[in-house]
């Protein structure tokens, strides 16, 4: 399972600039969840190979009221759910009574303990730390979060503890189609599962946050083989009271990254909401592929199934390649079509297309509408040849691309799309400018090549 980092320590010690530093080293997406309780961010990292979790949380100062009590047991719940924890305090401050109250309770769960000072920029990181033994948590570990000093050695040293089994295999190593049933509490996310699978594997119950973990279900359906996982539902704020459902979340997310194929079930009856554009968010940013299912169809009026249609083409008009279906999990309506779109998702996510193939296909899109001029000149691309699959990468090298502009950006993703006929995964472009021999001399300094042969001519 992929490490939770819990970001622990009292108001203004800066926790949420080491978050921010962290989630910056990956590709996904920074979750503000607007489902999660105040000042809580879940967000994804990587380190190498090494993916991870990391949850930033509210200020704890021991003296809390009100809402603040609220906001600091919900730190203590972090700390519940996370593998390795990291308490921060100011070094410019010193030791505070406040970091003696957190220091007391970390003492007492048996999980790896990390104390970081922060905020040593400009000062000598021996005196900065020096006041901090006394809290009995081992050697202090000083960093400068808003210099990003520090920060990559500390990660290396947290996750050292949690290394990649050798027997772990990414979702797209075997056969076996990896399906992630995601969703809001109670839009009938088991009851999906259930009748995917023909019987009652999975408790169903009419009352949210039923299922309060991941659940992973291998069959079999026409000679090949699947692996259903439930996920508990990701609610609003508001409602988020219990910490084994916060811990849900963190099962939610580690489920999105196991599967190959991301069904988002969404309740019609309720609509289209922001926990599900959240949850939507995640799971693209994670690369993986997709498919929709607006559940409880049946119950719905004509002109309640109108608007429900006109409110997914308004918010989700960037989500065209993914199929959609209006089903029932209670009756069966087309459930039984999700195992096409499943399919088809699986099988472009892990397409292979030769260099050939892609730069003709690239040559074509160029030929009927050309890039744009910058400074009087033509960006021109080049070639192009696959950079991975899970979702499909396509690397165009060329010149200025880093100057096509974002219109350009999409002409491309939705030409390549039409004619790999991908279907139900997201693709990514990656742009690499190729290097002019040429820049150096137009700078006044003499390229190397020139170089090498006038220092040629004067040795002889």
């Amino acid at each position: 399972m992929i490490p939770v980092i819990a970001l622990v320590g009292r108001p203004n010690v800066g926790k949420s600039t080491l978050f921010n530093r962290f989630t910056r080293s990956r590709d996904a997406l920074v979750a503000d969840w607007s489902g999660l309780t105040r000042d809580r961010k879940y967000g994804e990292g990587k380190l190498g190979e090494q993916p991870f979790i990391v949850i930033d949380t509210g200020g704890v100062s021991g003296f809390e009221e009100g809402l603040d009590a609220e906001m600091a047991k919900q730190s203590f719940a972090a700390i519940d759910e996370a593998d390795a924890v990291l308490f921060l305090v100011d070094g410019q401050t010193g030791l505070t009574g406040a970091d003696q109250f957190l220091a007391d309770h970390l003492r007492k769960i048996n999980k790896p303990i990390y104390l970081v000072v922060n905020k040593t920029d400009g000062r000598d990181p021996d005196v900065a730390t020096a006041d901090f033994f006394e809290i009995g948590l081992g050697q202090p570990l000083p960093i400068a979060a808003s210099q990003n000093r520090g920060v990559s050695s500390l990660l290396e040293e947290v996750l050292a503890n949690f290394p990649i089994p050798e027997d772990r295999q990414d979702p797209m190593d075997d056969d076996t189609i990896r399906m992630a049933i995601i969703g809001r509490p109670n839009v009938g996310k088991s009851t999906l599962v259930n009748r995917m699978l023909g019987e009652d594997r999975v408790v169903v119950y009419d009352h949210p946050g039923t299922t309060m973990d991941s659940i992973y279900i291998p069959f079999e359906r026409h000679e090949k083989h699947y692996t259903l996982i439930d996920t508990a539902g990701v609610r609003r704020r508001k409602n988020i009271s219990e910490a084994v459902e916060k811990f849900s979340i963190v099962k939610t997310l580690q489920a999105i990254q196991d599967a190959n194929v991301v069904v988002l079930v969404i309740d019609a009856q309720v609509g289209l909401v922001d926990q599900d554009m959240h949850m939507l968010g995640f799971a693209l940013d994670s690369g993986r592929a997709l498919v929709l299912a607006v559940n409880k169809w049946d119950g719905l009026h004509e002109d309640q199934k109108d608007t429900v249609k006109t409110a997914i083409d308004r918010r989700m008009p960037f989500m065209d390649w993914a199929d959609l279906h209006f089903i029932s999990a209670k009756h069966g309506t087309n459930v039984g079509h999700l195992y096409e779109s499943v399919d088809t998702a699986y099988a472009s996510a892990r397409g292979h297309w030769s260099t050939n193939q892609l730069t003709t296909i690239m040559q074509g899109v160029v030929e009927m509408h050309q890039p744009p001029m910058v400074g009087g000149r033509r960006i021109k691309l080049r070639y192009a040849h696959q950079g991975g699959t899970n979702p499909p990468i396509v690397v165009i090298h060329g010149n200025q691309l880093n100057k096509l502009p974002g219109s350009y950006k999409r002409y491309l993703e939705n030409a390549f799309r039409k004619a790999l006929k991908v279907r139900g995964t997201p693709i990514r472009f990656e742009f690499r400018v190729g290097e002019n021999p040429y820049d150096d001399v137009a700078k006044g300094r003499r390229a190397p090549k020139e170089k090498a042969r006038r220092e040629h001519r004067r040795n002889k």
